[in-house]
């Protein structure tokens, strides 16, 4: 009588378990397959990190903020990949990725609206977004394939464009990588315009004149890079051309001017008369109205040249120095609460003496970034004083001479701009050897005397998230080479004050331009950046 079979024999029941095992590993590779081609392995930061910038998850009113949101903290616009990395597969205990059921993960049920979640509803369920995101879980999480190409720029079409009042125009991003590739990344851009009310842009790229005449750029961002379309809105009518072809043009600035104004069809007013232009150039030159004689003296000149000739004069009068040099103690302007009050007034000094002396600016520069000595006998250490450590002096030193805000970058990476907090501290590295003796901070009244001076030794600051060490390094271009003897302030000084340097020039010209005119070619003066484009670039 044969044996009853209460079941399967057991080679029979993991032959079908091998058998399911196969059918499941290919239904998962399938769906991994529909959402990512296999040809192009997904990369957390070419694939990933762009949709939480997109959809404003790591903006700084989220997740992106100092102490995150909720108990999920990301890096501020995706500015540090293995942070945000980390937070996402290492911390919440495995529940913001999910990988035994991918769908479940926190990274896809929050954002789609399935669980609760703040922020509400971000993205769709049948989305590319969604998609993509399921596919780098199933992926295992690859943090960066081995040959991932990096992002080198982007570049935003067209770069500028004329548009009627009520006119249009469809921006498109290209980001270019390393490898020479290229890649559509319009969806994944943020854009934002400087001026809404003339030019706005929406989520998509979508640039619409908003009926008002003017200019307006607007910002693409994606990953760190930044590239700018600038709109240009003219008053509608036609202008005849002869009505720019006869304008003085008494030199190239002049000429600058004009081809502006024609490109927004807007008609010049005509010259001012002699004694109008006397009023305004002795109040912008020396700061007061002319006396009764001086302004008989020019109105009498009939030469064509009096007007040359009068600021000529106004330039060499002692009131242009003491009118200027208040215009720079206002911006050293020291607080007489840390420095004292004898202090403020060898520092004020110092600035009037050199206006007096007609000291070159590149020198009057050079001898504030790297001053030394005592508070009583070089006003120019001052600085120093009232600028306590190193971040107060590179937050100083690169608004007043470069016209570069990078007092973001002290906590997190420039949010329109290019700079790193690496790029802050490697800066205020070279500030690291700046020792004094004395009293230090003092009562206005009683303050005492303070000596600064070059400690030897390495230059070098810690960088306060990685703690990497960090050596001094301007933010673009080559310094002079240190050594531990020098005063690493003397390379940053002849470094700022580079023919090289495309900032030192142009910041200076601006606020001069600015105190003229009025407003700068660049508003505000010391925010001189990419996404603050000048009135007139050439």
């Amino acid at each position: 009588m044969p044996r009853c079979r209460l079941g399967p024999r057991i080679d029979d029941v993991m032959t079908r378990l091998r058998l399911i095992s196969v059918v499941l590993l290919a239904a998962v590779c399938s769906d991994a397959a529909a959402a990512t081609p296999q040809s192009v392995p997904i990369d957390f930061e070419r694939d990933i990190l762009p949709i939480f910038t997109r959809f404003g998850c790591n903006a700084g009113s989220c997740h992106g903020k100092q102490a995150g949101q909720n108990g999920f903290k990301l890096s501020l616009l995706a500015f540090d990949a293995d942070f945000d990395f980390d937070a996402l597969t290492k911390e919440g205990r495995g529940r913001r990725v999910f990988a035994a059921d991918p769908a479940r993960s926190l990274l896809l049920s929050k954002p789609t609206g399935r669980n609760p979640h703040g922020g509400g509803k971000r993205i769709e369920s049948d989305g590319p977004e969604y998609q993509r995101l399921l596919a780098w879980i199933r992926a295992g999480m690859p943090r960066r394939t081995p040959d991932a190409s990096r992002l080198q720029k982007i570049t935003v079409k067209p770069e500028q464009e004329i548009l009627s009042l009520k006119g249009t125009r469809q921006l498109q991003v290209i980001a270019h990588y390393s490898d020479g590739s290229r890649r559509d990344v319009t969806r994944h851009t943020q854009f934002q315009s400087n001026e809404a009310a003339i030019a706005g842009v929406n989520e998509n790229g979508l640039v619409t004149a908003q009926g008002i005449f003017g200019e307006a750029a607007i910002m693409a961002r994606y990953m760190g890079q930044i590239a700018v379309f600038r709109s240009t809105i003219p008053l509608p009518g036609v202008v005849p051309q002869k009505t720019y072809d006869q304008l003085p043009r008494n030199n190239f600035i002049d000429g600058l001017v004009w081809k502006k104004l024609q490109r927004l069809r807007v008609t010049p007013s005509a010259g001012c008369s002699d004694e109008k232009y006397l009023r305004r150039v002795y109040i912008d030159i020396i700061g007061r109205l002319p006396n009764p004689k001086e302004a008989q003296s020019f109105l009498d000149d009939s030469r064509p040249d009096n007007r040359k000739r009068l600021v000529n004069t106004l330039l060499d009068h002692d009131e242009y120095a003491e009118h200027w040099a208040n215009k720079w103690a206002d911006l050293l302007r020291p607080n007489p609460y840390r420095v004292g009050i004898k202090a403020v007034l060898n520092y004020d000094a110092w600035v009037r003496r050199a206006f007096r002396q007609n000291m070159p600016y590149d020198q009057f520069v050079r001898e504030l970034v790297a001053a030394r000595g005592s508070t009583y006998r070089n006003g120019a250490v001052t600085l120093f004083r009232d600028r306590r450590n190193p971040a107060e002096r590179t937050t100083i030193v690169t608004q007043l001479f470069l016209g570069i805000r990078l007092e973001c970058a002290r906590c997190h990476h420039h949010p329109f701009e290019i700079w790193a907090q690496e790029d802050f501290y490697s800066f205020a590295a070279y500030f690291s050897r700046v020792g004094n003796k004395g009293t230090g901070l003092s009562p206005p009244i009683s303050g005492s005397e303070e000596v600064f001076y070059s400690t030897p030794g390495t230059s070098s600051l810690t960088h306060p998230r990685t703690g990497a060490t960090l050596s001094p390094k301007p933010l673009f271009g080559v310094a002079p080479a240190l050594d531990g003897e020098t005063d690493p302030r003397e390379s940053l000084a002849a470094w700022i004050t580079s023919k090289q340097n495309p900032f030192f020039a142009k910041v200076m010209v601006n606020r001069v331009w600015a105190d003229l005119m009025g407003r700068g070619l660049v508003e505000p003066v010391d925010d001189l950046r990419a996404t603050n484009p000048p009135t007139n670039p050439e």
